[in-house]
């Protein structure tokens, strides 16, 4: 039987709150079990809760999440030697070295692909699986749809946890002014939370007692 591994990962954008990254491996005959799994931003959340539970109920599957917090971001992206792509690939491969699929499918970050499937390859221990990196891989591949609802859904769940602690954070991403205004606020406050490799952080961190350009 052939072992199909999908991945895909959810808020690689967001300046507050983690990235995860999810793989779902199923033998090829049972793909047919996911036949509902599609891109999770096609879903409304409760569809995306309900299929999560689903996919890992399945007899047989395998799937691991991870969730990669801020200040790992942070430290690969102010290393200089990896950037969010290859820091992606180390964390998708650490997933493929784990279950050990015939077949990986990623849905690639990068606009070069074969860039990005050599690096991807050079990570992974057994050379004999087979990778297919292509873009939309969530919309052309059910284990990768799958892998994407899973990375959603726990990304959602990271989401609440800060909400219910820190309050109104807006979804997290740049572009919502909620997340703006709470960035602005709180900046140092709550500094785990907040990804300050991100320019919209960077924006508003000053050292204390520093008068911030919107100041003057």
């Amino acid at each position: 039987m052939t072992k199909v591994l999908g991945i895909d990962e959810a808020g690689r954008g967001p300046v507050i709150g983690p990235m995860v990254i999810a793989g779902v491996m199923l033998d090829k005959e049972d793909i047919p079990l996911i036949e509902k799994a599609r891109d999770s931003k096609t879903l409304w959340q409760k569809q995306r809760v309900k299929l999560d539970k689903d996919i890992r109920s399945i007899p047989g599957v395998k799937y691991e999440v991870l969730v990669v917090e801020p200040e790992v971001i942070d430290a690969a992206i102010f290393s200089g030697e990896l950037n969010l792509n290859w820091l992606e690939a180390h964390k998708q491969a650490e997933i493929i070295n784990k279950l050990n699929p015939d077949v990986a499918i990623i849905d690639c970050p990068s606009i070069n692909e074969k860039a990005y499937k050599e690096y991807l390859q050079n990570l992974v221990t057994n050379k004999e699986i087979e990778l297919i990196v292509e873009h939309k891989a969530d919309v052309n591949y059910k284990t990768s749809a799958a892998a994407s609802i899973l990375a959603k859904v726990e990304r959602e769940r990271q989401v609440e946890k800060i909400k219910e602690k820190y309050g109104l954070i807006g979804s997290g991403y740049p572009a919502d002014p909620k997340t703006i205004a709470f960035v602005k606020e709180n900046w140092d406050k709550c500094p785990e939370i907040f990804r300050k490799s991100w320019s919209t952080y960077q924006r508003y961190a000053r050292p204390v007692g520093q008068k911030s350009i919107e100041d003057f």
